[in-house]
Order: C-alpha cells, then structure tokens, then sequence
C-alpha cells in the first residue's frame, strides 16, 4: 500500500492533469479544423459574433488545454477554463429546455462539464503537482 501511496502521490497530479486536460486540447483542434460548421452551430444558438466568439473559445481550450498539461500557470488556466465552463454549459447542454429526445443526452452532457468543473476547481485549490514545469504556490 505504500508504494501505491507514494506512486499516486509522485504521478498521480501529472496523469490527473493530462487525463482532465486532453478533452480540451482536442476539442480546440477540432474546432480550427472545422471552423465555419462550428461558427454555425454556435450562431444557431443565438450567440452573437460567431466567429469572433470560436477564436476566443478555440484560444482558451488549447491554451488552457496545454498549460494544465505541462503544469506551467496551472492553477490560471484552471481558473479561465472553470469560468469558461459555465456558460457554454449553460448555452449547450440545457437538458431542461430541449425536446425530450435529446435530454438523456444533454444531461449526461451537462453533469459530465459539471465533473470536469470539479476537477478545475481542484488544481485551482492544489495547484499542479509534480512534474510541471511552473511551481504555483497559494
């Protein structure tokens, strides 16, 4: 049990940084890739300046993506990625206010961003651990 201790201890905040991070590396490159279906859906939700508004969202989740991966300014990017969180789940995964099809979905969707705003919420409060490249002290 102490070697498991000690392994989790040493590798577990790196594992749990790129485990928690890769979601919104990958969601950003996909968004460059597909950048006008993307801009599209977001104007179908009635979010204004589309464009300019993707730009924004695709430099947060790669940059904080990227940032929570290597450990540097951690606990920041944690931060802009939690308050980032909660208005695009609000926007896109309101279980409460679509067609009964989709809420099954919406909600697995919606309780799934509310994990991942945990686990933000968690490196703001222990920062990144070891193996980072930044020491961000509270």
């Amino acid at each position: 049990m102490n070697l498991l201790c000690t392994l989790a201890k040493q590798f577990g905040p790196l594992m749990g940084r790129i485990l928690l991070a890769v979601i919104f590396v990958l969601a950003g490159f996909n968004k460059i890739t597909g950048f006008a279906g993307t801009a599209g859906y977001m104007a179908s939700k009635g979010l204004p300046m589309a464009d300019v508004l993707l730009v924004l969202t695709i430099i947060i989740e790669l940059g904080g993506g990227l940032l929570i991966i290597v450990g540097w300014q951690a606990r920041w990017a944690a931060a802009a990625l939690f308050l980032f969180m909660i208005p695009v789940t609000l926007v896109f995964h309101n279980f409460w206010a679509v067609e009964a099809a989709q809420q099954t979905l919406e909600r697995i969707m919606f309780m799934k961003n509310l994990a991942i705003m945990g686990g933000m919420l968690y490196i703001v409060a222990h920062g990144s651990g070891p193996y980072s490249m930044g020491k961000d002290k509270c």
